[in-house]
């Protein structure tokens, strides 16, 4: 064959080769607009890794080519707006229409940082996204994890929070205005379950971390004001992960008078327990259900009923733990060793139900009124029996000796027996009514409530000790137990309680508002009548400038509820009067541009001044009150938050607080003299002292709850080639706490406890996107949303917490703190999908 000629045909074979795949090609058309289905010009369109594309015309309208037979991805972007990805896998001349809705990029954030000036005005007050709960890494999740961001934590094995000094009783949770309670015998993290707030449901998350309104209730730290969704059309979600697992539905009707809105969760903290220092056979279990129902009636009324039913079972058969400590000891510098080898078990439930009916009537466009009626029980019993033998001292890490790991110099060693029949039953039944009145300038609300408590407790619990072969407390010839606590009582309580205030508007450009209300309490109780006046006052000084400046002033009294009347030894004190005290508050709000992003900073510094204090001590989440108003404290401090946008479309915020929260308890002393012998010997009591003994008087202490310096961080990201990778990272940092050995003067504030570092972070990808046109018929998933997948990295620099001692004597009666630690690193797979 002619060179020529095999030239041409190899040509030939390479144009058919290449033609062919040139040809391969479909397009993709359509319309870009943005929420209000308004056109949007200019809209950048590319294929994912390709630098070449599109726009859309004036129309919002475009048309583009993209290769056949392979997956690709379509990229949308326009300044201010959320940048859109869609997925495509066509076939050869396949023609693809497409409607591509787009969102303001600071759609959210404007709407929470701009546009609220009125929720501006109140002091204290954090508006949440509560999209923000859903995605949130956190051992607990749910809307608490948020919460802790804002107010520092020491216990991610909990959802309660302690707010600028105060404990976990001094918090007040609403749900659509229903009050909500907690279980109370409740030790420890460990044996906690779910949140009562389903994050699922929650539509609107308002929180107050000091200087809140009058119309709500009597307690001294915090508001946590919780509104539920109002659907708007049919959806739902489900999800599935290690450590929890459930689901949601919600609608409305087509005449849009009834609506529902049904979440169920189960929970099985299994596997975080599982890498507890004390090893064993847990078994935890927690699941409820919850349920808002809405139907209106007309165009004036409105019926609303909330249901929650909830089981949490905690049972843990422990087996041993081996625990260390590196500490400075009265003898010398050295790892110190225990080693526990158990027996017997734990058994505790908590059952927790609650029903709350509304009727809302808008009278009139200013005049709208609220009839309210709840019930709520728990049903709480501890049963446990659990033997210990322990043996403690220098724990030997040489590796080269064959006794590594293993205790080597003893120093102590004992047996216990820990014994409990503990049950407890709180009803309580509340009637209530709430109005309010807006004519612009005047913003009046009231409301009036009567409660009715039912209590019946019956507390039976002991300690046996042994300590190198001797019962403690050694009493020759005697048995003795260790600690005692028994008692039985049965509470009837009736409350009355109300309040009215009024938020005044004064001028427009620079304009001022004040709001001023007064509540009051009765308890039957004690005959108690607490009349608590609160006031707000803000000033938008306008001229350019986009500050708020915000004072508060006011009383927060707490009557006693249930925990606050138990004295150590067990017994029930009646006489408790009301916690009180007179706080202000003073604040600054600025909105702003960070990186022409919609940004906010808030500076807020307090000032507490508390008396009639009933003292108390924390044990991990366990709250121990002296049963006495024998006390008075003062909580002082400052916080900045910084919300913005430090990464574009991604919501994040950072949030340092500054506290000194001291208390002096009254006639807090103890004696101290030498006996024949020429030792030192303590006395708590002055009859236990001598003639000669000198009075040491423990004054100003720190408080269980004293925390200098506390660090929060919510960061977002996300890929820069695909947004549909991110990334959210949790942080929490707190300085050093106070814990005060039980039952002793000379050491109250005598242990510290470590700061808190506590580092989450979760990776999220989006498996199955929003865009349904191009899912095939027969597509199991076709009726989805959006399918998510992420991996949580919980405790992600494996810090070593600890949240609580336990105290060991050795055989010379010296006592050593060994600490009870926290969860290690750990990993969590959850897939969330919505429809």
């Amino acid at each position: 064959m002619p060179a020529s000629r095999t030239l041409l045909v190899l040509f030939c074979m390479l144009i058919s080769s290449v033609l062919p795949a040139q040809q391969r090609s479909a397009v993709v058309s359509g319309k870009v607009v943005d929420a209000n289905e308004k056109p949007l010009a200019k809209v950048t369109i590319t294929i994912l890794g390709k630098q070449s594309g599109t726009a859309t015309s004036d129309s919002g309208t475009f048309a583009i080519k993209v290769p056949a037979g392979k997956a690709l991805a379509l990229v949308f972007s326009f300044t201010g707006f959320h940048t859109v990805q869609r997925n495509f896998y066509l076939s050869e001349n396949e023609l693809e229409k497409v409607v591509i809705r787009m969102e303001s990029s600071s759609k959210v954030l404007e709407e929470v940082i701009v546009k609220n000036e009125k929720e501006r005005t109140e002091t204290g007050l954090i508006r949440i996204n509560p999209k923000h709960a859903l995605t949130i890494p956190s051992a607990t999740g749910g809307v608490e994890s948020l919460i802790k961001i804002f107010v520092g934590s020491n216990n991610e094995l909990t959802s309660q929070y302690t707010v600028r000094g105060g404990n976990y009783d001094e918090n007040l949770v609403y749900i659509n205005d229903f009050e909500i309670f907690r279980p109370y015998l409740v030790r420890s993290g460990q044996q906690e379950g779910l949140s009562f707030i389903n994050p699922e449901l929650t539509g609107g998350i308002s929180f107050y971390n000091g200087g809140f309104q009058a119309k709500y209730g009597d307690k001294m730290s915090s508001v946590l004001d919780i509104q539920y969704k109002k659907p708007k059309a049919f959806a739902g979600s489900a999800y599935i992960g290690l450590l929890e697992q459930g689901f949601h539905v919600e609608g409305i009707t087509k005449n849009e008078k009834f609506s529902y809105l049904v979440g169920v969760r189960n929970r099985s903290n299994r596997n975080l327990l599982s890498s507890q220092e004390t090893k064993g056979n847990y078994i935890p279990s927690s699941s409820d259900i919850q349920a808002l129902f809405t139907y209106r009636l007309n165009s004036r009324w409105q019926l609303e009923l909330l249901g929650n039913l909830s089981r949490t079972k905690f049972t843990l058969i422990p087996e041993e733990a081996k625990l260390t400590s590196s500490v400075l000891s009265p003898l010398f510098s050295t790892n110190l060793g225990l080693d526990i080898y158990f027996d017997g078990s734990e058994r505790d439930q908590y059952l927790t139900n609650m029903i709350g009916v509304s009727a809302l009537q808008q009278v009139n466009k200013k005049l709208k009124l609220k009839w309210m009626l709840s019930g709520f029980r728990n049903n709480e019993q501890e049963l446990y029996d659990i033997t210990g033998a322990y043996l403690f001292g220098e724990r030997s890490f040489d590796k080269s000796q064959p006794g590594f790991g293993s205790i080597v110099n003893p120093l102590g060693a004992g047996t216990f027996i820990n014994h409990a029949r503990n049950r407890l039953d709180i009803e309580n039944w509340n009637i209530s009514h709430k109005g309010r009145w807006d004519n612009e300038k005047h913003f009046i609300q009231w409301g009036i409530s009567a409660e009715k408590t039912m209590i019946s407790d019956r507390l039976s619990e002991w300690e046996a000790q042994d300590s190198a072969g001797y019962n403690l407390p050694y009493q020759p010839g005697t048995l003795q137990l260790y600690r005692v606590r028994k008692s039985a009582t049965d509470l009837d309580i009736s409350k009355l309680s109300g309040y009215v205030q009024d938020n005044i508007l004064f001028g427009s450009a620079s304009h001022i508002t004040v709001q001023a209300g007064i509540r009051f309490n009765y308890n039957s109780l004690n005959n108690e009548l607490l009349l608590s006046p609160r006031a707000q006052m803000s000033w938008m000084p306008g001229a350019g400038t986009d500050w708020v400046l915000k004072l508060a002033a006011g009383a927060y009294d707490q009557p006693p509820f249930y925990r606050e009347l138990r004295r150590y030894d067990g017994s029930v004190n009646t006489a408790v009067k009301a916690q009180r005290s007179w706080q202000v508050a003073a604040g600054a709000d600025r909105n702003f541009k960070l990186w022409e992003r919609p940004s906010r900073v808030t500076l807020e510094a307090y000032y507490k001044h508390l008396y009639n204090v009933d003292p108390y001590d924390i044990d991990n989440v366990r709250i121990r009150y002296f049963g006495s108003n024998n006390a008075k404290a003062y909580a002082m401090g400052m916080e900045m938050r910084l919300f913005s946008e430090l990464v574009k479309d991604a919501e994040s915020w950072v949030s340092i607080g500054l506290m000194r929260t001291m208390e002096k308890i009254n006639d807090f002393h103890y004696y101290r003299y030498k006996n024949a012998n020429g030792e030192f010997i303590t006395a708590q009591t002055e009859d236990q002292a001598v003639a000669d003994s000198v009075r040491f008087d423990k004054g100003w202490m720190r408080r269980p709850t004293d925390r200098l310096l506390t660090f929060g961080m919510f960061f977002q990201d996300y890929l820069s080639t695909n947004k549909n990778f991110k990334v959210h990272l949790n942080m929490v940092y707190g300085t050093s706490m106070p814990y005060n050995i039980p039952g002793s003067i000379r050491y109250r504030n005598g242990i510290i406890i470590d700061p808190y570092i506590r580092v989450d972070i979760g990776f999220s990808a989006l498996l199955l996107s929003s865009d349904k046109s191009n899912r095939r018929s027969r597509n199991p998933f076709r009726e989805f949303d959006n399918i998510w997948a992420s991996l949580e990295v919980f405790n992600l620099l494996d810090r070593d917490n600890t949240i609580s001692y336990m105290l060991i004597k050795d055989f010379s009666n010296t006592v050593y703190a060994i600490p009870n630690r926290l969860t290690p690193r750990l990993l969590n797979f959850k897939i969330l999908a919505g429809f």
